[in-house]
């Protein structure tokens, strides 16, 4: 290990299998909790309801309200083989780019049907990255009602077991509220209806974006060299209402609290050099990575991220790549559960 921001390779541990959290903490806030100094790496271990302490009252804590979609589809095809959809981002009514399995019974002009034959989908184009280009029907509405009730779940392959109805409230925050993402938006799994209400009485305000989670987030880095890895493209909403309450906390000093790395890449998306957020729409390709300048974050509420993935980059441009590999191996020693149903960090 070099301590190279930049090389993939240095952004690898080693992390035994018994590690992974293959199933939630109940309840969620009695998870564990790292609060990190992102200076000068001083640690202290909690439970995560003590987040409350570490929260001023004119901070504000940033949510993503992505709701996950149960995008994980298992189909045939009329020879009888079986089809398995990961649905990745809606195109328009009856467009959506997907990932498929197995790729080679699933090409360009093939269908295949899902249910008791409610959904077909078809395969409309071959993209790059073995991304498929589908057609559903029904489409619209009517699509994303019926995969709520015949789809699963899309828990990572990191968990281990076939997902169980308990994961669709689990593998969602209790704020969830837009459906478009594919994996949840897992920091924001710690929080319960009772703590942000104990936040609200605190004087915190609570300001709701969304990002809907997709293959940028997933997908690990593959370039030796980081900087010239591509982030997919990600749909990202922050109202004219919610950029305001944002703006106004910041140029009075308080601290943007961003819950997730998707909150951080929506805020640091539509944030401008003069350290003002703009409302809009859109789709971010931004990649945070050792060497960028947080123009909005001041302090990040994240979990512990897979090797090599750009989560583990965006924290490392946020404290430093040294503190964050000093801070995962004391997670380690300490017994913290990690990924998507593990433990939580506090890095301020």
């Amino acid at each position: 290990m070099t301590n190279n921001p930049y090389s993939l390779s240095d952004y690898d541990y080693h992390l035994p299998d018994n590690f992974i959290a293959q199933s939630p903490f109940e309840p969620r806030d009695h998870c564990k909790l790292m609060q990190l100094n992102r200076k000068t790496g001083e640690i202290s271990h909690h439970k995560f309801y003590e987040i409350l302490d570490f929260l001023n009252p004119s901070d504000v804590l940033v949510l993503n309200e992505t709701r996950v979609l149960s995008a994980r589809l298992l189909g045939r095809k009329k020879t009888g083989a079986q089809i398995e959809v990961l649905l990745l981002k809606q195109i328009d009514e009856i467009h959506w780019e997907a990932l498929v399995q197995p790729g080679r019974r699933f090409r360009k002009g093939d269908s295949a049907i899902f249910g008791d034959s409610e959904l077909m989908i078809q395969v409309v184009d071959e993209l790059a990255d073995g991304i498929r280009l589908i057609k559903t029907t029904p489409a619209g509405e009517k699509f994303l009602q019926l995969i709520e009730k015949i789809g699963h779940i899309p828990l990572p392959p990191y968990i281990k077991r076939p997902d169980q109805p308990a994961d669709r409230q689990n593998y969602q925050t209790v704020y969830a509220d837009k459906a478009g993402s594919v994996a949840a938006p897992t920091a924001g799994l710690h929080f319960t209806e009772d703590l942000l209400n104990e936040i609200r009485k605190k004087g915190i305000q609570i300001v709701p974006l969304t990002l809907h989670v997709g293959l940028g987030t997933f997908r690990p880095v593959e370039k030796a060299d980081i900087r010239e890895h591509r982030m997919h493209a990600e749909y990202y909403q922050v109202s004219p209402e919610n950029a305001h309450l944002i703006n106004e906390a910041k140029a009075h000093g308080g601290r943007i609290v961003a819950v997730g790395t998707t909150s951080v890449r929506t805020l640091e998306t539509l944030a401008g050099d003069d350290h003002i957020l703009r409302f809009g729409f859109g789709w971010s390709e931004l990649f945070i990575y050792p060497g960028y300048q947080f123009k909005m974050v001041d302090a990040i509420i994240t979990n512990f991220h897979l090797p090599k993935s750009s989560l583990m980059m965006m924290i490392s441009a946020f404290t430093s790549l040294p503190i964050l590999k000093s801070a995962y191996q004391a997670a380690m020693v300490h017994q913290y559960r990690f990924f998507s149903y593990g433990d939580a960090m506090f890095i301020s």
